[in-house]
């Protein structure tokens, strides 16, 4: 278990390595450099590169004038909301999906809904929110179009969690403005969890199909044990080693989808911050962006391994 903690600790630093290597480029590209480097050589500002990110200075944008870092607290809570439910929607329906499919395997079932998860994935991000917007906002009138909530509304930004500060307003709205801020949360996380929720739901349909082949699974069918209590007890346990691995690709297709996602719906997250640093080459901007986004991404990898490793038996040894 040490060896195993330690390996993934040490892929988890030289992937910090990397990403900040990458950075430090991108910053050396700016016309006016990001930070007053002291060195003249590019391996020595490296180094100072790296004191200022583990001093919380990311350098200052030239558009706002603010710290990076600031820029990015500012932004990060839309995004962290939209992230949290889009991925709460792919892992829960994915596996719900896939454990139905499984349940009847080779039906007609199985075969709608494999074929509905196909679409799903091959259909650009971009051309399913439109479609989205276009039938739901536009057509049914039942989601708003863009934003994080009504402009009927005045929400003094206490957390930036819009969901959050839609509550401490209650005295003033009730819960008008929470259900305001909901509903227009729902449409841009269908979108970003379109495509995982579809990986998912394939992968859980494949492992479970396997498993179900297992002598194991047999024996518990002898014993008259219901279809359902074998496959949520015995094969979707088993499964979870590979929908791990699975779940910690799934953080990097919500985060490429982010940007896409963001800009349909106008969401004023990190996904629009970064787009707008590229399209005014705000330097400062885009390495901190790609510094925090691959930084999230590698710490949910990272967790993930732990857990997945842990879950496994054989792994499982006294210290």
């Amino acid at each position: 278990m040490i060896a195993t903690l330690l390996r993934l600790l040490f892929t988890a630093v030289v992937s910090f390595i990397g990403l900040t290597l990458l950075t430090f480029y991108i910053s050396q590209q700016a016309a006016v450099p990001i930070f007053p480097y002291q060195a003249s050589s590019a391996f020595g500002q490296y180094f100072e590169y790296v004191g200022h990110l583990f001093q919380a200075d990311w350098g200052y944008s030239y558009i706002s004038g603010n710290s990076v870092l600031t820029d990015f607290l500012k932004h990060f809570p839309a995004t962290f909301e939209l992230l949290t439910l889009a991925l709460m929607m792919a892992i829960v329906f994915g596996l719900l999906l896939g454990i139905f499919a499984a349940k009847n395997q080779g039906s007609w079932i199985d075969n709608g809904l494999m074929s509905a998860t196909l679409i799903g994935y091959s259909m650009p991000i971009f051309w399913w929110g439109l479609l989205l917007v276009l039938f739901f906002s536009l057509h049914l009138g039942l989601t708003p179009v863009a934003g994080r909530i009504g402009f009927e509304y005045h929400i003094e930004p206490v957390t930036r969690f819009m969901l959050i500060d839609s509550l401490i307003s209650s005295n003033q709205y009730g819960y008008q403005a929470f259900y305001n801020a909901l509903k227009h949360l729902i449409l841009p996380s269908i979108t970003l969890s379109w495509v995982p929720m579809a990986i998912m739901a394939r992968m859980t349909r494949s492992s479970l199909v396997n498993i179900l082949k297992f002598e194991y699974i047999r024996t518990a069918r002898s014993k008259g044990l219901s279809e359902s209590r074998i496959i949520r007890v015995h094969a979707l346990r088993n499964a979870m080693q590979a929908l791990l691995t699975i779940g910690g690709l799934q953080i990097s297709i919500l985060m490429t989808g982010l940007i896409i996602t963001e800009y349909i719906f106008a969401w004023p997250g990190v996904g629009t911050w970064l787009l707008n640093a590229v399209s005014r080459q705000d330097y400062a901007n885009i390495q901190g962006g790609i510094l925090a986004i691959s930084s999230i991404v590698i710490i949910f990898n990272l967790l993930l391994d732990l857990l997945s490793n842990y879950l496994d038996p054989r792994k499982r040894r006294p210290l």
